[in-house]
């Protein structure tokens, strides 16, 4: 059974920093596009930074452009969502995803296979 670990969310004062980690049980998700989303209370789920198989290629969110780095090690099987200048409306569950057939990134959630189970991440302000 494949799986994905979400770890690394927590709670942070707005202006903080928080690095998620995102690791996956096989090695064949490094041949595929992953990416990250997240849910806030009562809103629809939405695409925050994808990245293609190799990491060269990237998607973000305009909202978190320009904070957010999205980045991977495929030698550790693990993708990671650096999260900076936080804003108390990027409280959400944030959840990680991977495709198995996707090398670019896409920011539809319907390209993804995988999901994790997701990690809280909440700013105070």
């Amino acid at each position: 059974q494949v799986q994905l670990v979400e770890s690394g969310g927590g709670l942070v004062q707005a202006g903080g920093s928080l690095r998620l980690s995102c690791v996956a049980s096989e090695g064949t998700f490094s041949n595929y596009a992953m990416g990250w989303f997240r849910q806030a209370p009562g809103k629809e789920r939405d695409v925050v930074a994808a990245i293609s198989w190799r990491g060269l290629s990237t998607y973000y969110a305009d909202s978190v452009k320009g904070r957010f780095t999205i980045s991977r090690d495929n030698a550790k099987n693990t993708m990671y969502l650096q999260m900076n200048s936080l804003k108390p409306e990027d409280t959400a569950v944030y959840y990680c995803a991977a495709s198995s057939t996707l090398l670019s990134p896409s920011p539809s959630g319907s390209d993804y296979d995988y999901w994790g189970q997701g990690t809280q991440v909440t700013v105070s302000s």
